[in-house]
């Protein structure tokens, strides 16, 4: 699996890619700003890009938006971010965008390795990896994302379990039903939600979005 890491620190750049190579990932490159980050996600796309936020020149956004500006040219290209900080305006971008896998990490609370690689494999594969932090802090706007009064008790329960990360085998487990069970819930709630008909995996994301709003 060919990956891409963008982050300015050179000790931690090192560490990724010696942590990549380990788990069988082929690092086919490794820059510093953003300019380099689009220029290496365009010229020889990857299967999945791990991008810190904050890059040269200007050490503000420039990671993420060199990574949206990637997408415009690659649709789907997964990208994968490793940051110290929430970026709220080009988050939200990157998770309404709902072509391809898409992740969010916060880099101090990624406290384990084997957690952190399946992350990675996971956004390659078309789906979703994201910190519960990082949707919290997307929210603090408190907009209202979608209404949850019209789900029931069960469906609630699934939903829960969704914002957890768990997949729906892992859901059918916790609640005793069956998979195919969970599958049904999880259409329901989107159809509640008024989630049109798209990528599961975004439909997901905008699902828990809107659960976490509903709790606060």
């Amino acid at each position: 699996m060919r990956v891409v890491v963008a982050e300015d620190l050179a000790l931690l750049r090192d560490g990724l890619i010696r942590l990549l190579q380990a788990h069988g990932f082929d690092v086919v490159a490794a820059v510093g700003t953003g300019p380099d980050l689009l220029r290496a996600l365009i010229e020889d796309p990857p299967d999945v890009a791990v991008v810190d936020v904050r890059l040269p020149p200007t050490h503000t956004d420039e990671g993420l938006r060199a990574a949206l500006a990637a997408r415009s040219r690659v649709p789907g290209l997964p990208v994968l971010v490793l940051s110290q900080y929430v970026e709220r305006l080009y988050a939200r971008e990157l998770l309404a965008d709902g072509r391809g896998g898409i992740g969010y990490l916060l880099k101090d609370r990624v406290s384990d390795v084997g957690d952190f690689v399946e992350a990675v494999r996971r956004v390659a594969a078309g789906g979703t990896a994201l910190d519960p932090t990082v949707v919290a802090r997307l929210l603090d706007s408190r907009e209202r994302v979608l209404p949850l009064d019209r789900l029931t008790p069960r469906e609630r329960e699934v939903l829960a379990h969704m914002a957890q990360g768990r997949s729906n085998a892992a859901i059918g487990t916790a609640l005793f039903i069956t998979e195919k069970a969970v599958a049904k819930h999880t259409n329901n709630i989107f159809a509640k939600l008024g989630l049109q008909t798209s990528d599961d995996d975004n439909r997901r994301v905008l699902a828990v979005l809107a659960y976490l709003e509903g709790e606060r």
